[in-house]
Parts: structure tokens; sequence; C-alpha cells
């Protein structure tokens, strides 16, 4: 069907049930690492924004409605068709902001660091919903603009869990564990922020700077530690 959403398997999903079965036939017990219900998935969450429904009407006319254009690895998530314009201070500007849907109730723009610099933005890390006291920019859209009076932040670093997968690693939510990243550019990122939800998959959220700095590629060995 032209309207679903087709998303690929990501490499470390599959390779943890590959291995799974490989040991299974052997039958020799799972390494530790192995031995956890879902496969850890890192990703790169780049700039966007997440706007109310009242935010969409006013830059894409009344009654629009966000198009669903690639699905997320968190389900019922998406990247939609549809991007904005987010005016900074001294007038500077990003083109073709990416939103994800579906709308929320609250209107939220998540930069890098470097983003930030780059408009002349001083922008708190915050985790997503904390946006009280954030400064706030105007968005263009092909029908008009919307003003953001609060709501741009660095995004804190995060791991999506299920209850399974916080239980495996002992712990609850909005406690902090540690993210080593193995390689060339091995690092470890402290204080990353514990979010469990029974609709949630096992993944690690961080921005494009941090992603870019541990050098992390779809290959890159990571683990979470309690």
């Amino acid at each position: 069907m032209a309207d679903t959403l087709i998303s690929q398997t990501p490499r470390a999903v599959v390779e943890h049930l590959v291995r799974e079965q490989i040991y299974a036939k052997l039958g020799l017990p799972l390494p530790a690492a192995s031995k956890a219900p879902n496969a850890l998935l890192v990703n790169i969450s780049a700039r966007h924004c997440h706007l109310t429904q009242e935010a969409v009407e006013a830059l894409f006319g009344p009654g629009h409605q966000l198009t669903p254009m690639k699905g997320l690895y968190q389900e019922g998530q998406y990247a939609a068709k549809e991007s904005v314009t987010l005016i900074g201070p001294r007038s500077r500007v990003i083109s073709n902001l990416r939103i994800l849907g579906p709308c929320r109730n609250l209107n939220q723009v998540e930069l890098a660091y470097t983003d930030a610099i780059s408009l002349g933005f001083d922008i708190p890390v915050r985790m997503s919903g904390d946006i009280k006291g954030t400064p706030g920019c105007m968005l263009m859209g092909p029908h008009g603009y919307f003003q953001l009076n609060k709501g741009v932040i660095r995004a804190q670093p995060h791991v999506h869990m299920h209850p399974s997968d916080a239980s495996y690693y002992g712990v609850k939510h909005l406690d902090m564990m540690r993210l080593k990243i193995h390689g060339p550019l091995a690092m470890t990122f402290d204080n990353l922020v514990v979010r469990v939800d029974p609709l949630f998959k096992l993944e690690v959220h961080i921005d494009t700077d941090e992603g870019n700095a541990c050098g992390l590629k779809p290959d890159t060995f990571c683990e979470l530690i309690s």
C-alpha cells in the first residue's frame, strides 16, 4: 500500500536475532552482552521540531494534517514530509527543519550545539517537554508564520526502554546510565537519562554533535552501563 510506512530492520536488531539463533543451534550459552532481551540501537537525532495542530495549521493552512514520510524506530512516530524555516536571533535561519509527527500538545525545537551557535541561540540541555525558561523563535511555513515564545532546546541524551529492558539493566524511569561508545574515537557519555514506557523499544538518542564526536557508525559497538 502506498500509504504504508516501510522501515528496514536496524542492523543492531538483525545481528542480535542472528546471534541468538546461531548460539541456540550450536547449543552454546549466550555471551553476557547478548543476554539482553532486546538489541541496543543508538541513533543520531538530527535537528527537528515537534508541533501542535494549531501551529501546523498556522504554518500550512487551516485543516492541514501532517503527512507521514518515514517511520521512526519508536512505534507510531514518523518524520513528516512537511518542513519549516526557523528564524533565530538576528534573523539567522535554518531552512528545511523537519517536523516529527504526530502532533503534540506543545511546540518544541531540538537543535545541536553547533546549530545554536550558528543561529545565535543560548539554549539549555533539557529533556523533551521541559521547556520552561527556554528561548523561543519564529517558524515560517508556506501559509504563514508561527511564533514560539519558548521551546528551543538541546536534547538531553537519553535511552528509551521497555519495562523488560529496565528490569534487565536494573534501572527505573528517570534514572541515569552511561553509554560506552567503542571504536577509534571511543568515549563514554555520562548522565544518559532513562525513559521507560511499555510502548518503547530500546533506543538511545544522541544529537549530531555527539554522534560526530564519537564517530558513531551503524556497526559501532555500543553498551549501556548502569
